[in-house]
């Protein structure tokens, strides 16, 4: 097991885009993503970014770039990531301030969260909500 001290999450979900840079611009200003870093290649490539949310992230890069990753990615359909934020409604004006395709909005779930779904501009499906698995066994 990695140690993960300090905070650190132990999981992050991984993109690529065919747009990276458009992608990591909606993440920060549209769904209140904090960029932590960007390195991008000669050729103006994303070749990987990391974006956090309170006490997680996520790693994104640009599609095309080459390596193992982007090969094993090759055709893979969009994700679907959950991200817990403390104001679920004003989370959601901020999206739709953006001009964000939302696809559910801010609905009360039976098992207590309050969540709503956005898809980004390469169809990947971003779900904000109260819902924080226990970590604890």
């Amino acid at each position: 097991m990695a140690d993960t001290g300090g905070g650190r999450p132990s999981v992050y979900p991984s993109l690529l885009y065919t747009d990276a840079k458009a992608a990591i611009k909606l993440l920060t200003e549209a769904l209140g993503f904090t960029e932590l870093t960007v390195y991008e290649g000669e050729d103006g490539l994303v070749h990987h970014a990391e974006l956090v949310q309170g006490n997680g992230a996520v790693m994104l890069g640009s599609k095309g770039r080459g390596g193992r990753f982007d090969e094993a990615m090759r055709g893979a359909g969009p994700v679907g990531v959950y991200v817990v934020v403390d104001d679920v409604d004003g989370h959601y004006q901020r999206a739709v301030d953006h001009g964000v395709e939302i696809l559910m909005p801010p609905t009360d779930q039976d098992y207590g969260s309050r969540d709503y779904m956005a898809r980004d501009a390469e169809g990947n499906i971003w779900s904000f909500g109260t819902y924080a698995p226990r970590m604890e066994g």
